[in-house]
């Protein structure tokens, strides 16, 4: 509960900062965002002796649900993973303003599974196998790959270790309660050798090319074995051990990319009990905290029968479920309250960390109150589960406000003081612009979950000759592909003859709003706020142009017509280099500001190699490919960011239309493969490379976003 009168009071240092974050907002005017998204605008705070009053009876804003939980398991390879004390620091205060008191805290969790399992006779060499490089660490975690990237240094593991525990330090300071892992059965090989009788499974093949054993196909110890209690207890009582008593909650999602080898009720209740027992023997008073995407993504596996014995496996009270993709897909609505086990609200949101501006934004106002006062409601928080941060401010802004709202929120008032305080003052073509960001952008109503497919940035690969439905790749531009907490998963397709992006909203009306946000430049030119968002909204303009204009040049292909495709090609390709020009003008779109924070971290030349390498490939390629055949995962977590479009985006789309040129010049078939081979040694070589990216911006981003709506739309 927080009191706001001339003072702030609250229970703990959480409440105590967003009752002043609060004051801050809707007293003074002010915003907080991530520095990525344009940063704070505190202009609009009075002096000294001059800030507004409250009432004398005071305000007292009261939580409605207990917990406002933050993270995914894999934000922290998509966006974490290069941070030094300095970023964390900022982001943990970051979560105190928002209310957020239940985050989860996995760094360095490698350096305790090193000593854990160095304790049942694994040597450090068995382990550079099984833990994965620092960009891929939250797969090797969950047991979707092993060794991808790797091995890491002992410097790393250590360094690690020492953030872990300034975080939790920060985390307590404020009155937080951490979420630590828990074992979810994922080994290393060589613990088979060592327990050749325990019930130890290879699994299958995740997402590699051609199966490739140096990575795929990982080692599960079955809950119902008796090593599995004892290496889960093991694993907590040396967290325990190293970092005190801090918490008694802890994520395990042992089920989530894998499902039980049988549906009878009885065994999955027995592995459930099995896996909170490895829990309990190590706290206890420890609670399981597990992720809720499994009963959607495993709809077919998991029916009430095998629900109900998972849930209540574990005594009442001992489990929290996060309702993963509840903006979009709530499951406490088909499962009559998650069968009376307490749940929080999560809002799902972005994928991979793409930079898209997306959103459900009447959802987010609604949902969280209606789960809350549904009949038999369990709903005991809200939470923001997204795979990549820094992205779409807005969003996540009224997600934060939700944990503190008892009623609904009219988005369109809300936005109204929203823009406002973004930008510092009140400027009638933003508020009409945000108006029709509203319900256009902000307003996905169609079930799919976004993932940046948009064609710069993940560019089909097909024969336009051939009818696409013929071509069985995995990669295969008609399946949309999702890794949400690691597990691949079809969230789309189209019978239509052309690659389909993702398009839910009328583009006229949002180059309307375009046109507004520029005309508001002369009153706003100096914010970083108006800044970040002017070029994200002309980025996205583009971007879904520059889809249509790629549609027309494989028409035009298809058509044999060589001046249109001469024509079409070359405007997509003047496409990623005016965007290119306007990410440059920002210092938030940066590739150079990512590979620099990884390689601030190495402690020598080969750990930088490694993980410039890590932060290059996680961003393109993603996984291994062949000569001939791109990886599954490819431009999955991909980024509009200036240096990458230039670099990598660019030579991609050209030469592929260079190709086709020559085809249809030539009147001969397109050689896919041909060009697939280049592009994929392209691809590793410059995966390899040390070449500089700025880490400054340059340019006039009004000038530019001004210009380019000229170019093509005045």
């Amino acid at each position: 509960m927080i009191y706001i009168s001339f003072r702030v009071r609250g229970t703990t240092a959480v409440e105590l900062a967003s009752g002043l974050h609060w004051y801050l907002k809707y007293w003074c005017g002010a915003h907080i965002s991530w520095d990525k998204t344009g940063g704070i605008q505190i202009a609009s705070i009075p002096h000294p002796g001059s800030l507004p009053l409250v009432k004398d009876e005071g305000v007292i804003i009261q939580r409605p649900v207990p917990w406002n939980y933050y993270q995914n398991v894999v934000t922290s390879s998509y966006s974490y993973v290069w941070w030094d004390w300095g970023r964390w620091e900022k982001e943990i205060d970051w979560m105190a303003l928002q209310g957020i008191n239940l985050p989860l805290a996995f760094t360095g969790q490698e350096t305790i599974w090193q000593k854990v399992f160095m304790g049942f006779n694994i040597s450090k060499e068995d382990l550079n196998d099984f833990f994965g490089g620092p960009a891929f660490l939250a797969w090797a975690r969950m047991g979707n790959l092993h060794a991808w990237g790797g091995p890491l240094s002992q410097a790393w593991l250590d360094q690690q270790l020492i953030l872990q525990k300034q975080i939790l330090l920060r985390m307590l300071e404020l009155g937080m309660t951490p979420v630590l892992p828990a074992f979810s059965g994922n080994v290393p090989a060589a613990l088979k050798k060592i327990h050749p009788s325990a019930n130890i499974t290879r699994l299958g093949d995740w997402g590699t090319v051609d199966g490739d054993p140096r990575w795929c196909c990982t080692y599960l110890l079955d809950p119902s074995d008796p090593l599995f209690i004892e290496i889960g207890a093991a694993f907590i009582k040396q967290q325990v051990q190293e970092y005190g008593d801090v918490t008694d909650i802890y994520n395990c999602d042992t089920f989530n990319e894998n499902a039980p080898p049988a549906s009878d009720p009885e065994y999955i209740s027995s592995l459930g009990a099995a896996v909170y027992k490895a829990m309990s023997e190590g706290d206890k008073d420890a609670v399981w905290l597990m992720q809720g995407w499994l009963f959607y993504s495993d709809s077919s596996f998991w029916k009430p029968p095998q629900m109900k014995a998972l849930l209540h496996s574990i005594p009442f009270g001992k489990m929290i479920v996060l309702d993963l993709f509840a903006d979009v897909h709530p499951i406490w609505e088909s499962s009559s309250q998650f069968y009376g086990t307490p749940y929080v609200w999560c809002l799902l949101h972005n994928f991979g960390g793409n930079l898209e501006m997306y959103g459900i934004l009447d959802a987010i106002a609604t949902g969280p109150v209606d789960a809350r006062v549904s009949k038999n409601s369990t709903m005991v928080g809200v939470g923001m589960c997204m795979e990549g941060i820094e992205q779409n401010p807005v969003v996540y802004e009224l997600m934060s406000e939700m944990a503190f709202r008892s009623e609904k929120v009219q988005v369109q008032e809300w936005l109204k003081t929203y823009s406002d305080r973004r930008y510092g003052k009140a400027v009638h073509q933003v508020e009409a612009a945000w108006e029709i960001l509203h319900h256009t952008i902000y307003n996905c109503t169609d079930g799919i979950a976004d993932h940046n497919i948009d064609f710069i940035v993940k560019f089909p690969d097909w024969n336009p000759q051939q009818n696409p439905k013929a071509n069985n790749s995995k990669e295969n531009w008609m399946k949309i592909i999702s890794t949400l907490g690691g597990r691949r998963v079809l969230l789309g397709e189209t019978s239509s003859e052309l690659p389909k992006s993702h398009l839910w909203y009328s583009t006229a009306e949002v180059i309307n709003s375009l046109k507004l946000f520029i005309d508001a430049g002369n009153d706003l030119a100096g914010s970083l706020t108006y800044r970040y968002d002017l070029v994200d909204l002309t980025r996205q303009v583009l971007s879904k142009l520059a889809n249509q204009v790629y549609l027309d040049a494989v028409t035009a292909f298809q058509q044999k017509d060589e001046k249109a495709f001469s024509l079409y090609s070359t405007k997509f390709i003047q496409l990623i280099k005016d965007i290119e020009l306007l990410l440059a003008s920002d210092d938030n779109y940066l590739l150079g500001t990512w590979l620099e924070s990884a390689k601030k971290l190495a402690v020598n030349p080969n750990d930088r190699k490694q993980y410039e390498w890590n932060a290059k490939t996680q961003v393109t390629m993603w996984f291994d490919t062949t000569k001939t055949t791109q990886s599954t995962l490819h431009d999955y977590a991909n980024k509009f960011w200036s240096g990458l479009l230039e670099s990598y985006y660019l030579p991609r789309a050209s030469t592929y239309f260079d190709s086709l040129s020559k085809s249809l010049k030539e009147n001969e078939s397109f050689k896919l493969e041909e060009w697939r081979k280049d592009w994929i040694k392209f691809s590793n070589n410059w995966q390899n490379g040390t070449e500089i990216y700025p880490v400054k911006a340059k340019g006039d981003a009004l000038a530019i976003s001004k210009s380019l709506f000229k170019k093509y739309f005045g």
